[in-house]
């Protein structure tokens, strides 16, 4: 009986989140973007190189990476520019090339949306203008880098609001940003805005359909990065980025798992992820994310709060953050420990099962910050893209 009761609580609860009664709004449904990049069918029609291309929904990071690296220069940059936005979002693809390929979409894209992406100098790896759009932006020189990171947002990000400025450091650029300047030179932070987040916090939030489509993008995208010869990276996760991440767990090839202002991760503790990573979690005491029900009922909610002690979890301190978008201000003790774990040079602490000391977590906290002024002097050497089309335009003759 008590157990019966413990139930119907927890659906009560989890029908609380869905209707508004706990503080969440109802919003339109959306629609998960999946399947290969646009253009694939044309890409896939293309014989110019005399024989068929890696199919971009069923080759695997690793053959697409063996198709590339037995190409010449010349074949690559004919396939550039025929095909740049395949290229530019083909996961094992070499990572210079898709810069170009997604530079050369970008110029060639009219919604006003998009015009901040298409800046010199930037770094954009992956680009999809379709529905809300989505993005993937590299901070720092990703081939030379000892230590990567990955940064998974939540709810209402897409490649339309990716440049906001409205909420700073709770933006993906603007966290990916201020992550790449605490851990300092060696390291790049890629933010990732590769799957279909859910807009507000009404029942697409509160289900696991976006993020189970997002865990499966998101692992590719990280096959991509190993198939390119590159570190497996640190995964951090923001709010129901945090559930994407839990998805993904047992197949994402990452060295950490951090998840800040989670509502869960679909699992009841970090032995049900199926993980070797090692998994931190940071809440601080202001974040409105912790008047959310930890329940999982009938596909409502998303189950165990992974910063609760019984979860397993190694603890990142988060007194000094604000808010649920606070966690990455420049300051902070949260910043200062995600600075060490990117950087690889973050302590052991106790789990969050143990009993953890006053000083150990002291110690976690007061990790060395590396200067604030990063010498972004890792420039990418960003083709000119009249200089590209032309390259290709006498390639693609000369192949007729």
């Amino acid at each position: 009986m008590r157990r019966y009761a413990r139930t119907l609580v927890a659906f009560a609860l989890a029908t609380s989140v869905v209707t508004g009664t706990a503080g969440w709004v109802s919003t339109d449904a959306q629609q998960a973007l999946t399947g290969p990049p646009p253009g694939s069918a044309q890409w896939r029609a293309d014989r110019a190189l005399g024989t068929g291309l890696p199919d971009p929904e069923r080759a695997t990071p690793a053959e697409v990476a063996s198709f590339f690296a037995g190409l010449s220069a010349d074949e690559r940059q004919l396939l550039l520019v025929r095909h740049p936005s395949v290229v530019g979002n083909l996961d094992g693809a070499p990572l210079e090339l898709r810069y170009r390929a997604n530079s050369l979409a970008l110029a060639g894209e009219d919604d006003p949306r998009y015009r901040s992406l298409a800046a010199p100098g930037r770094r954009i790896l992956a680009f999809d203008p379709r529905g809300r759009g989505q993005v993937a932006e590299v901070f720092g020189d990703l081939r030379t880098a000892r230590r990567v990171s990955v940064l998974v947002p939540g709810s209402d990000n897409d490649a339309g609001t990716f440049d906001r400025k409205a909420v700073g450091h709770g933006a993906p650029a603007g966290m990916a940003r201020t992550l790449h300047t605490a851990a300092g030179p060696g390291s790049a932070v890629i933010a990732w805005v590769g799957y279909t987040t859910p807009v507000g916090v009404g029942l697409d939030a509160a289900t696991g359909g976006l993020a189970e489509a997002g865990a499966g993008r998101l692992t590719r995208f990280a096959e991509g990065l190993a198939a390119d010869g590159l570190p497996a990276p640190a995964v951090f996760c923001h709010s129901y980025g945090s559930v994407v991440c839990g998805l993904a767990a047992h197949r994402l090839p990452a060295t950490d798992l951090v998840v800040l202002g989670s509502p869960g991760m679909r699992a009841d503790d970090v032995d049900a992820l199926r993980t070797e990573a090692r998994v931190w979690a940071a809440k601080d005491p202001t974040d409105w994310i912790d008047d959310v029900p930890n329940v999982r009922f009938a596909g409502l909610g998303h189950g165990a709060d992974p910063a609760d002690p019984a979860f397993g979890a190694r603890r990142v301190p988060a007194d000094e953050a604000r808010g649920h978008a606070g966690y990455f201000e420049p300051g902070t003790d949260s910043l200062r420990t995600f600075a060490a774990i990117a950087r690889g040079d973050a302590a052991e602490p106790a789990t969050h099962a143990e009993t953890t000391t006053d000083a150990e977590t002291t110690t976690l906290a007061e990790t060395t910050t590396h200067a604030e002024t990063t010498t972004d002097a890792e420039t990418t050497t960003h083709a000119e893209t009249s200089t590209d089309a032309e390259a290709a335009l006498a390639l693609e003759g000369a192949a007729r």
